[in-house]
């Protein structure tokens, strides 16, 4: 029903592993194979691409159904229907920034203090034109194809790069002084496929797989008995995303209770149940939340 098209490169390996855990698990003959399949009957072809040219080929229908960054589709204007933010990138849950950065002894502080002229380097030529044309600024714009952090002073007086944690940046001894655009993946369909009531369906049934298997993560099941007389304590020291599940033991006194927490926080929360009066404390892990 649904062609699909998954990004290549530094997005490969933590969608590839996103899908795995949504059982959704993409199979190819090789790690440099192109095509792939997914034994699923609501996905009849895989294509694993550039992230670049996905939004351009969703919106041109060579594929119903995508995934790649808000970026992308930014700066190619692709219209494509966006399902849904997917929050995970290569390294990190958090957005990539598209900034704009100059040396660290550059005399620009903010965008409108660029001259007009100015040597801007980018991976994002379109993105950036229109970015420094809406404050102002008549830019020499060059398309960069990489190491673009490097191109200062020599090729450019300021770029536009990407950065999740400014870590490269500061490496290069170059300093941020805007920035164009927050970036998440995102799952994108074609306008078309989008408005046949059937593929619709399947790709809601999709994005609720890959957005439970994100919300799934770094949070683990907690079950555990307690007595009556200290059930307020138990419950006092549980997060949960709504309210504990409390459940009367069977012949006996006491309660089952059960919560989804942080794995972050268990290694203090289980002595914490223990002290307070829960036993037989059991901590499971989960594949999938869906609200």
């Amino acid at each position: 029903m649904l062609k699909l098209v998954l990004p290549k490169g530094s997005l490969e390996r933590a969608t590839l592993e996103l899908f795995e855990a949504a059982d959704l698990a993409v199979v190819r003959r090789s790690d440099v194979d192109y095509k792939a399949t997914i034994d699923d009957p609501r996905v009849i072809d895989v294509r694993i691409l550039r992230p670049q040219e996905i939004p351009s080929y969703v919106a041109e229908g060579l594929y119903d159904l995508g995934i790649t960054g808000r970026d992308w589709i930014e700066e190619t204007a692709s219209d494509v229907v966006s399902l849904g933010e997917l929050h995970y990138s290569k390294a990190t849950a958090r957005p990539i920034q598209v900034v704009l950065a100059v040396a660290d002894d550059s005399p620009y502080e903010k965008v409108g203090d660029l001259p007009a002229g100015v040597r801007v380097s980018t991976e994002y030529p379109e993105l950036t034109r229109r970015y420094l044309l809406e404050h102002g600024v008549d830019a020499r714009v060059r398309l960069s194809h990489g190491a673009t952090e490097a191109k200062i002073p020599d090729v450019a007086d300021a770029v536009v790069e990407i950065t999740e944690t400014g870590r490269a940046l500061r490496a290069a001894k170059l300093r941020i002084i805007a920035t164009l655009l927050t970036s998440y993946t995102e799952l994108v369909a074609n306008p078309i496929a989008y408005e046949d009531p059937a593929k619709r369906h399947a790709m809601g049934q999709l994005h609720t797989l890959l957005q439970g298997s994100l919300e799934a993560r770094g949070k683990v099941l907690v079950k555990l008995n307690v007595a009556d007389a200290d059930l307020d304590r138990v419950i006092a020291l549980l997060p949960s995303m709504k309210a504990p599940t409390v459940s009367k033991l069977f012949g006996e006194g006491g309660f089952a209770v059960e919560t989804v927490v942080a794995k972050a926080t268990i290694n203090t929360l289980i002595p914490a149940l223990k002290y307070a009066g829960g036993s037989d404390i059991i901590e499971l892990p989960l594949a999938k939340i869906v609200h």
